[in-house]
């Protein structure tokens, strides 16, 4: 992507955060900063678009300490300020309340990780609440469309500024907003495991995906499984269906 066009979409997004927020009657923005590129290319935009008013809260759930470090280091670098909640004993007590036995051991551990999203959403809503801010979102059209988010977790949020960017545009974008390189370069990941990643989530690429979004053009297996993880996952992005009767 060109210097001016991705100036030119900086500039888009920041006004389209503002004008969102201040519409809706926010003073400011409150958003979780994960140490992740695609959280911090928001936080950054946030910034912009509320110099005075934004707050970037980090909130450890057994996470590794690298991401802390990058969320920190975002902070700093753009001087966000940001509040710390760690939330490794709430995420404790909550699983040992909740029954374990008798369930699938895979179903069981995607369940058991899904919870430190929701708390995290959990946890920006109140100080959303407190603020009379708006929580703004970090994910992307590339994770959007597939369904790779938690409901009412990382998919629970008031405005998504780069829900109609692919990841190769998030990170076109960072490099343009001058994100730490470590940041830009390590492996995109959830942080909802040690060693879990994205892609190996994902069971492709994001250039594979990308590249099926914003052309169409993907081998017939991609395609496929592609296809297949959009029609799953279509009840994620939608309102719930209300009864007509």
């Amino acid at each position: 992507m060109i210097k001016s066009s991705i100036d030119e979409l900086a500039q888009k997004l920041i006004s389209w955060i503002r004008e969102t927020v201040l519409a809706a009657g926010g003073k400011g923005v409150v958003l979780g900063m994960s140490g992740g590129i695609d959280s911090s290319v928001a936080a950054v935009l946030s910034k912009r678009a509320f110099p005075e008013a934004i707050l970037g809260v980090i909130m450890p759930c057994h996470s590794s300490n690298i991401d802390r470090e990058h969320a920190e280091l975002v902070a700093a670098r753009f001087n966000i300020p940001t509040k710390v909640v760690v939330l490794d004993e709430v995420f404790d007590i909550l699983i040992k309340a909740l029954p374990g036995d008798g369930y699938d051991a895979a179903t069981g551990k995607l369940a058991g990780n899904n919870i430190k999203p929701r708390l995290r959403m959990v946890a920006l809503y109140y100080f959303a609440n407190r603020l009379n801010y708006l929580v703004v979102g970090a994910s992307n059209r590339s994770e959007l469309s597939v369904g790779y988010f938690t409901k009412h977790g990382d998919g629970g949020s008031d405005l998504m500024p780069l829900g109609n960017l692919v990841k190769s545009q998030v990170r076109d974008l960072a490099r343009y907003l001058d994100i730490p390189r470590e940041i830009i370069d390590k492996p995109p990941s959830a942080g909802l495991w040690e060693g879990q990643t994205d892609e190996g989530e994902l069971g492709l690429t994001y250039n594979e995906l990308d590249r099926y979004l914003t052309t169409g053009e993907a081998e017939k297996r991609i395609k496929e499984k592609i296809d297949f993880m959009i029609s799953k996952s279509a009840h994620k992005s939608c309102p719930p269906p209300i009864s007509p009767l």
